[in-house]
């Protein structure tokens, strides 16, 4: 197996992106229901909180499960530790939280696996974890 290119990274992102997004406006109701129909203040700390909770369950929930989002089986790849297993939530959450820090530089942390000697990323290599693409037999 190999590991999973930047291009299909970015597509499975995009992917979960979009169900992500459905999550969050679903988490959003609430709040909009206890202001009474008012747009809610994105500055709110509490709103914050769960938009981030609802990212994290979502990631580290499918990552810890079956190793893979729903994007990611579509695209084929898959999440495994440096054993070849699927990560726990502790794993998960430092891939998680390493891929906002590789995010926050304008995606250098993500770009970077086209230099590193391994083909990783940074939230790759501070996890412990990889993808690794399956590719049609």
């Amino acid at each position: 197996m190999q590991n999973a290119s930047l291009p299909r990274r970015l597509a499975a992102i995009l992917y979960d992106s979009l169900l992500i997004l459905a999550l969050m406006f679903l988490a959003t109701l609430p709040f909009v229901g206890m202001r009474g129909g008012e747009p809610v203040d994105p500055g709110y700390l509490s709103y914050q909180l769960t938009m981030l909770g609802v990212v994290w369950l979502f990631l580290v929930g499918f990552w810890s499960y079956s190793g893979r989002t729903l994007g990611m089986q579509a695209w084929r790849i898959s999440l495994e530790d440096k054993n070849g297993k699927t990560p726990g939530i502790g794993a998960a959450t430092v891939r998680f939280f390493a891929a906002i820090l590789s995010w926050l530089p304008f995606g250098l942390g993500f770009v970077w696996q086209l230099w590193d000697k391994d083909g990783l990323a940074w939230h790759d290599r501070i996890s412990g974890t990889h993808l690794i693409h399956h590719p049609k037999s």
